[in-house]
């Protein structure tokens, strides 16, 4: 039996629901599809936003043959049989999980990606700035898929012709947070278990299916929110159980590591500036050491960074220097602290005056005063 999800999979753009800044009118995807356009790119965000669709939609526009792989599955060999194949067609490879593909795997699709004789898709919900390699993704254009809006999951929704009050929508749509794929499968359990969709029969199908979403990496935006309140809260034991989930479910340890790395200076930093020096070193380990011992690190680092003292001061400073940013954009600097390289820019006063440990308030005149480091106690 078909599953829903594809079922209602759209077949063309004026059926694609999302990404309107991508496939709107007249924005770049529309237009490469439109035009029939062939070069190789990656799409990079959260699951279920329609990575999939878009790939098969842009193959079909092209008259290409699609061929579609994991990279948590997939090898060399799978791409040798692909290249082999007779045909007229451009082949068009969708490489989902794309940043599971270690260096020797995407050192191998390189040429093949340069020479055009594979047109490549990878997608992603990893930064592919971190992922693929430099080589490779400098043939690639990037394309960033964004979470889908709640008008747009229930657009989604309204498409597989199933009755469902308002109430059990909302519930549904809160829960999904932005996967349309998730929201599907959700209903279509709930009617497989209880032949009707409610919030009472959603939110059971929700506990029948909550490790087999995790499994299945549904769940990997949620573990890793989980993970990381719990260390921000302190609690040891609950971050370390969330980090065994990532790792049962075979969550790639760098991404992890990269989390606790961030999670060291947005929510220690100066309460323990040591923190971000322990979160590097076991980033370093997970590099060197690898699976299955790395996760012994990882739990050496999680039980330190969640006993550690917490301070966002530094990360809401810059946001908040960031809003003043975007808010007043390039105020006059002062002239004082201004360089002055040339005899023309020391005629204008540039640096004059400054003093190494002055008590002057540098920043520009129309910010005098402002505070962003507020030192929590």
């Amino acid at each position: 039996m078909q599953p829903l999800a594809d079922k209602i999979r759209p077949n063309t753009l004026n059926e694609y629901v999302g990404q309107e800044k991508l496939v709107g009118e007249g924005k770049p995807l529309r237009l490469a599809i439109e035009q029939g356009h062939i070069f190789s790119f990656v799409l990079w965000g959260p699951p279920g936003v329609g990575k999939t669709s878009l790939a098969r939609i842009y193959a079909n526009a092209i008259n290409a043959n699609l061929y579609e792989l994991s990279a948590v599955t997939a090898g060399k060999n799978d791409i040798r049989k692909i290249l082999e194949e007779e045909s007229d067609k451009p082949k068009v490879l969708f490489l989902d999980e794309i940043h599971r593909f270690n260096k020797a795997q995407q050192d191998f699709l390189l040429p093949f990606v340069e020479s055009g004789e594979l047109v490549l898709i990878g997608a992603t919900t990893e930064n592919p700035s971190f992922e693929i390699i430099a080589p490779l993704l400098s043939r690639l254009r990037v394309f960033v898929l964004e979470e889908l809006s709640a008008d747009e999951m229930s657009e989604i929704i309204d498409r597989t012709e199933i009755e469902i009050d308002e109430e059990s929508r909302d519930w549904l749509i809160s829960m999904a947070n932005g996967d349309a794929r998730q929201a599907i499968t959700m209903i279509s359990n709930t009617l497989q278990l209880y032949k009707k969709v409610d919030v009472e029969n959603l939110k059971k199908t929700l506990q029948t299916t909550f490790l087999r979403f995790d499994k299945k990496g549904e769940e990997h935006y949620n573990t890793i929110s989980a993970f990381i309140k719990s260390m921000r809260a302190s609690q040891p034991d609950a971050a370390l159980y969330y980090l065994a989930r990532m790792i049962s479910a075979g969550e790639d340890p760098k991404f992890i590591a990269r989390r606790m790395v961030i999670f060291a200076s947005e929510d220690i930093g100066l309460a323990q500036p040591t923190a971000l020096v322990v979160a590097n070193e076991v980033f370093r380990a997970v590099e060197t050491i690898g699976l299955p011992e790395c996760a012994i690190n990882l739990a050496h680092g999680v039980a330190y960074l969640a006993n550690c003292k917490k301070d966002r001061s530094a990360c809401d400073g810059l946001m908040m220097a960031m809003k003043d940013v975007e808010k007043f954009g390039n105020l006059p600097i002062p002239l004082k602290v201004r360089n002055a390289p040339t005899k023309l820019m020391k005629d204008m006063n540039y640096g004059k005056d400054y003093e190494f440990y002055t008590k002057d308030d540098l920043l520009p005149d129309k910010l005098k005063g402002k505070k962003y480091l507020k030192r929590q106690e």
